[in-house]
């Protein structure tokens, strides 16, 4: 302020203002509050689905996301706010990695590789199939005149098509995942939805460059079919180097054991913007770095790293999903739509019957090279279980001719709704319905993966004796590759010789020891562990490096089988001194045993000149 002094000067005061106690700046933090208002949002609505067991026995969790989102869309509407959208962007970098990298890193390989031919089957020959189908019926639609749809030309259709052909993996594991069907028709379903991914990103920059170019070569199209080849084979070879140098880095963790887990996260995210960056398969790219992590990081990590990884993934995965429903129903709000009832209900119609009719052509072809058919009740599931989701959603978001645009997504927000809510909801009943079989747990024993391991050698060996190389052949020669070669690079310490069968009874050890943990009966855990591990409790006078000596004498000598069987002869019979020894101390055993019940019987103790003829009677 001024002030006017005697002599007709003004001199400046400065103002003293009173500290704020209180202010308010919405605008520098909103964009995070907002993220953790959206997320808090989710967890909630994933609680309270829970919590409400008549709901989630009726209505699938994600037909209830989108609910949500459209009452929240609309309360965001009606207050005047702009709602936001799904776009691809946030879909496909965020949302999207983790709940692919979870199913990819805890993939079942057994089932998954014994299925591959009927998988690939489906995902390629069937996408292929769904996508020219739709597109090319869909363009006959387009004709009529009634339709007003002539602007809609072929290549168009194609690409729209090619968009709504495919399964999608996060609806398919939203609703198989709640009903427990048997690991069969889940692994069919699911890899189908894992495995079209190269497929669909084919076919839709494919199409896209042809509607702008206007004109398709045969040139174009054989260049078409190795894009589909580069980038599936791509995608998994980028997401095996990164895959291989996860596990080499977890061979030097042993000293940081607190940042192991997010080597797995860095190097899995890494190997999808890497092949997302050349337009590869970036799908593709993150279930392969997850397969061929995880034997190799579990080797190394601590237990407590591998809970970390384990459940940080199941936690970020069910958050993205549960985003996406959200987010789904807020984009159905926020619009804009272009309704056409013929394009519409012709979508919806054509993604039924080219389900159907390509589930069972193909079924009819595989069914005779595959050793379990695939039985009708089969069939149906596979071709009820061919939901659309959020990618069909995100790819006709990139679209950028504004009026089909809008009619495209109109017409996939319809066709997600219907396989979500109708196929989504009446799944579960249709599969009592047919009694199809259920998801049996198995908890796994050492019983069990003997036998296994023994018919994977019997009928690697009859392949041999037949001269067919199959499946199990292959097999034999990678594991021994792997048990060879690959496990002294990638494995620290002796881990990297352990036998396969001392290695699943640690997993089953460490297993069930955190469900005690987990279900807060830890109190039970010392009369459940091995009797190795109680005899060293009993011990505790020795000191832990005489500890972990002992334990690699007792590992080194336990795992080395006598060899008592010499080369057999048919012209020769050698005799074993070890065997006649056994054979004494057994005859000796049961004499004993004879003089013990015959005590029973006399009344006076037996001399030993009658154990003479019991003797030649033996």
């Amino acid at each position: 302020c001024e002030r006017f002094l005697s002599d007709g000067c003004f001199c400046l005061m400065p103002v003293v203002r009173a500290f704020p106690v209180l202010s308010f700046n919405y605008d520098h933090v909103r964009k995070p509050f907002e993220i953790s208002l959206w997320i808090l949002l989710a967890l909630l609505m994933k609680l309270g689905f829970h919590i409400i067991p008549t709901v989630s026995n009726v209505v699938p969790e994600s037909c209830l996301l989108i609910f949500v989102g459209l009452l929240v869309g609309g309360f965001i509407k009606a207050i005047g706010e702009e709602a936001p959208i799904l776009d691809s962007k946030l879909f496909f970098l965020y949302l999207l990695p983790p709940i692919i990298l979870d199913a990819g890193y805890f993939l079942p390989i057994r089932a998954f590789t014994e299925n591959m031919g009927t998988i690939l089957v489906f995902a390629v020959v069937g996408t292929l199939w769904n996508a020219f189908f739709i597109g090319g019926t869909m363009y006959g639609v387009c004709q009529i005149r009634g339709a007003e749809l002539a602007s809609v030309d072929l290549l168009s259709c194609l690409l729209f098509g090619s968009i709504i052909s495919a399964v999608d993996p996060v609806a398919v594991l939203a609703v198989f995942e709640e009903i427990h069907i048997n690991e069969l028709l889940h692994i069919l379903v699911f890899g189908e939805s894992l495995l079209n991914d190269a497929v669909t990103v084919v076919l839709y920059h494919l199409f896209e460059e042809f509607s702008h170019a206007g004109t398709v070569t045969v040139v174009d199209a054989l260049l078409g079919v190795v894009c589909f080849f580069v980038v599936s084979l791509g995608g998994i070879l980028v997401g095996a180097i990164y895959g291989l140098l996860g596990a080499f880095t977890s061979r030097f963790t042993s000293h940081t054991r607190v940042i192991e887990p997010l080597f797995v996260f860095l190097y899995s995210y890494m190997a999808y913007l890497s092949a997302e960056v050349f337009h590869l398969s970036g799908i593709m790219s993150l279930i392969a770095c997850g397969v061929m992590m995880r034997p190799y990081v579990e080797a190394n990590i601590s237990h407590k790293s591998y809970t970390t990884v384990k459940y940080f993934l199941k936690m970020w995965s069910s958050v993205s999903e549960t985003l996406i429903f959200i987010f789904l129903g807020v984009s159905t709000v926020a619009g804009p739509h272009a309704w056409n009832w013929t394009f519409v209900i012709s979508t919806v119609i054509l993604c039924l019957v080219s389900r159907v009719l390509g589930v069972l052509g193909l079924t009819y072809i595989i069914n005779k090279f595959r050793i379990v058919k695939l039985t009708p009740k089969d069939q149906f599931i596979v071709a009820y279980g061919g939901l659309r989701g959020a990618i069909a959603f995100s790819l006709g978001f990139l679209l950028t001719n504004s009026k089909m645009k809008y009619m495209f997504l109109t017409a996939i927000i319809t066709v997600i709704f219907f396989t979500v809510y109708v196929q989504g909801m009446t799944i579960r009943p249709l599969v009592e319905l047919l009694a199809v079989k259920r998801k049996k747990e198995n908890k796994g024993s050492i019983n069990e993966e003997i036998h296994t391991q023994f018919l994977d050698h019997l009928l690697t060996g009859i392949e041999c004796i037949c001269g067919h190389y199959g499946h199990h052949h292959w097999k034999d020669k990678l594991n021994r590759f792997n048990k060879t070669y690959v496990k002294k690079w990638l494995i620290a310490g002796e881990r990297s010789t352990e036998p396969q069968l001392i290695s699943f009874y640690n997993k089953m050890e460490m297993k069930q020891a955190m469900m005690l943990v987990e279900s807060g009966n830890a109190a039970k855990l010392p009369t459940i562990v091995s009797s190795v591990s109680m005899q060293r409790r009993a011990i505790p006078s020795i000191s832990k490096s005489r500890e972990e000596e002992i334990r690699k004498i007792l590992r080194g000598n336990l795992q080395k089988t006598r060899q008592r069987l010499r080369s057999y002869s048919r012209h020769d019979l050698f005799i074993d001194p070890f065997e006649d020894n056994v054979s004494e101390v057994r005859f000796r055993r049961q004499r004993v045993e004879m003089e013990r019940r015959m005590s029973h019987y006399l009344t006076v103790p037996a001399n030993r000149q009658e154990t003479t003829p019991v003797r030649k009677l033996l």
